[in-house]
């Protein structure tokens, strides 16, 4: 269950509160999510092979977990897992990222998934986020939404299940298994 505060706060005053876990900023409330065992399982296991990559493939970029991201005056959010591309790699000692990564991640929790799929996917494509994969754990599929250019709106969106490999444009060479995705 999501925990909903009021009254409604600006992104600077959010900003300013000890730091949160597992909570955004969602049109001035405090959206504090509690997510499941196999939510956080998918996570590490993206953030991990992310990682491997890197690994094999120095200087590609950067991979991260949770950081948040000022939108605008009345939304921070914190995607579960991001990549940014060498360009846009955030300073060692950052508190928060100065606008959207490259790539986020979200991930099905019963008390956000309506969040993810509404008014922070129209976010996200509003502050210009070239590429957002929302990660069903119920359904087992994962929906990638990407611009065909800049300048475009998420134009590309693409259903990927079991027997699928979710790749990206954005990271030359990643591949993920959909199906060994979902066992976790």
């Amino acid at each position: 269950m999501a925990l909903v505060t009021t009254p409604h706060l600006t992104a600077d005053q959010y900003l300013d509160l000890p730091e949160q876990t597992h909570s955004e900023l969602i049109n001035g409330e405090i959206v504090v999510n509690r997510p499941s065992l196999r939510h956080q399982r998918i996570l590490g296991w993206i953030h991990h092979q992310m990682m491997r990559h890197l690994d094999a493939h120095p200087g590609a970029g950067e991979p991260g977990i949770e950081v948040d991201v000022p939108i605008d005056d009345a939304n921070v959010f914190a995607p579960d897992v991001w990549w940014t591309g060498p360009e846009h790699i955030l300073p060692r000692d950052a508190l928060r990222a100065e606008g959207p990564p490259d790539l986020a991640i979200e991930i099905r929790s019963p008390s956000t998934w309506r969040y993810d799929l509404g008014v922070k996917r129209a976010l996200w494509e509003a502050a210009g986020l070239p590429e957002l994969w929302l990660v069903d754990t119920e359904s087992d599929t994962v929906v990638v939404l990407r611009r065909s250019t800049p300048g475009a709106g998420f134009d590309i969106a693409l259903e990927l299940g079991v027997g699928d490999a979710l790749t990206t444009p954005l990271i030359p060479g990643f591949s993920l298994d959909v199906g060994v995705l979902f066992d976790r």
